[in-house]
């Protein structure tokens, strides 16, 4: 497991334009972000864009922040659950039913999104999977 300082190093690095995507990806799947629950104790998210983003944070600062954005005095009106980013992608995003993604630090000055496309989410999830499968069809079939 990766720690959250890690996390935050590499999402620095990716807005300062010296990050590398798939590495991010990665770094976010060994470490265990903090996850809010709504009133009904399911896991907050919201819709936007067709696709249903899970709340995550890197920390109790950054979830704070949201907290108050939202109208709370700050964590201590929140429970959350410490979970790990490869459980998100790999257990909870499949569980949603819906397109699902997951929406990093929202919030917070460097924000990070990790949708539900062929690379982050399993394939059978990603809403790009039929895409780059007919791309592939195509090149192997000689018609791109």
């Amino acid at each position: 497991m990766t720690s959250s300082t890690a996390l935050t190093d590499e999402i620095r690095a990716l807005y300062a334009e010296e990050g590398r995507p798939a590495a991010l990806v990665g770094r976010f799947r060994r470490t265990a972000v903090l996850v809010p629950s709504d009133r009904q104790d399911r896991l907050w998210s919201a819709e936007y864009g067709g696709i249903r983003w899970i709340h995550a944070f890197t920390d109790e600062a950054s979830l704070g922040r949201f907290a108050l954005a939202q109208g709370a005095d700050g964590t201590s009106d929140w429970t959350y659950r410490t979970v790990l980013g490869a459980r998100l992608l790999d257990v909870v995003v499949p569980a949603v039913g819906v397109p699902a993604g997951v929406a990093l630090d929202v919030g917070s000055p460097e924000p990070v999104l990790f949708p539900p496309v062929v690379g982050i989410v399993p394939d059978a999830y990603a809403i790009d999977a039929d895409v780059l499968a007919a791309d592939v069809l195509n090149v192997e079939g000689g018609t791109a």
